[in-house]
């Protein structure tokens, strides 16, 4: 695709998602290709499914304008067996920023490390 292509696209999501995984992260040996059956897995798959068992300290990280910040925001809700649940949304990241952007990294390391620290003896 080129940049004219790309900015076509119609998500924030898939554009900094094509852009991160297909230019400045791509694998060198990878296809870009599903294979069928793992597309059926992959639409098959709910996260959610059972989430009500979790009983234990849960944190979940979403970026604030993240295209997929409802699919979070949906599983915190859903997960009812644990009262202590944190829902961290980075102020004004996207889904693909929450993972290369420095400013956003720091963040999600900082609650990583503090849940972590008091969860994990």
């Amino acid at each position: 695709m080129n940049d004219e292509q790309i900015a076509a696209l119609p998500s924030e999501m898939y554009r900094q998602g094509y852009k991160y995984y297909r230019r400045t992260h791509a694998h060198p040996n990878s296809t870009f290709k599903y294979t069928m059956s793992s597309l059926l897995d992959l639409m098959r798959w709910d996260a959610t499914d059972q989430i009500e068992l979790i009983n234990q300290p849960l944190l979940m990280i979403a970026g604030s304008k993240a295209d997929s910040l409802y699919t979070t925001e949906d599983a915190f809700a859903k997960a009812t067996g644990t009262k202590d649940k944190t829902l961290f949304r980075i102020p004004n990241a996207t889904h693909i920023e929450t993972y290369c952007k420095p400013e956003y990294v720091e963040q999600v390391m900082e609650q990583l490390t503090a849940f972590y620290g008091k969860y994990l003896k």
